[in-house]
Order: structure tokens, then sequence, then C-alpha cells
């Protein structure tokens, strides 16, 4: 016998910004994630100090991601590839859609070879 239990699934945007970070540095080419900078506006978006500011309207979500990458990659292709990366995760995870990743190169991490 199967039950039929009807019930609500709420995800936090908490989960989303965690899926979204994950998703952005595991793709090749990212060092890291930088904090999101901006004026008093970043105090009321969620996951300004992860690099990732995601927002939500009905069943869609907004991302910003601010990537550090590393050197000598193609920043173009990287970043498509972390847009790619995060819309697939959150659309396979949470079943969300997604109506765009903006992504924010804020440097590059060079190696020191003079050390």
């Amino acid at each position: 016998m199967t039950e039929n239990t009807q019930g609500k699934t709420t995800v936090s945007p908490d989960v989303l910004t965690t899926i979204a970070r994950l998703a952005a540095l595991s793709v090749p080419g990212v060092s890291r994630l930088a904090p999101v900078s901006g004026g008093v506006n970043r105090f009321f978006k969620r996951g300004a100090g992860d690099g990732v500011r995601i927002e939500t309207e009905e069943n869609t979500v907004y991302a910003d991601l601010h990537l550090i990458l590393q050197e000598n990659v193609n920043i173009r292709e990287v970043s498509r590839n972390v847009q790619q990366n995060v819309a697939r995760a959150i659309q396979e995870m949470v079943g969300m859609e997604v109506g765009h990743v903006n992504i924010h190169i804020e440097d590059i991490d060079y190696e020191d070879n003079e050390a």
C-alpha cells in the first residue's frame, strides 16, 4: 500500500548558495570565490561573504558569482563552464529554474615564481 502524503518542501537560500559555490569551485580554472564587493546593498543579500549572491522569485533562481581565476586560463571558457555547471546543479538538485547566472571576474591568482 502506497501512502500519498501531500506537503511542501522549502529550500533555504543558504542551500542554493552552497550548491552554487561548490558547483563553481569544481570547474577547472576557478581558484576561489571573492567576497561580494559593493555598497550598503551587500548587507541585504544572502551569501555576500561567500562570493555568491542568490535571489529567488517564484520558482526561479538568479545567481551572481564573484570569482578569482587561476592564471593562464581562457576567461570566457571558464565563465561559460561555471554558468552551465551552476545552472545544472541547481536544476538537478532542487528542481528550480535558473533565470541567469552572472559571472564577475574579480581577480586572477598569479603564482609568485620569485620565491
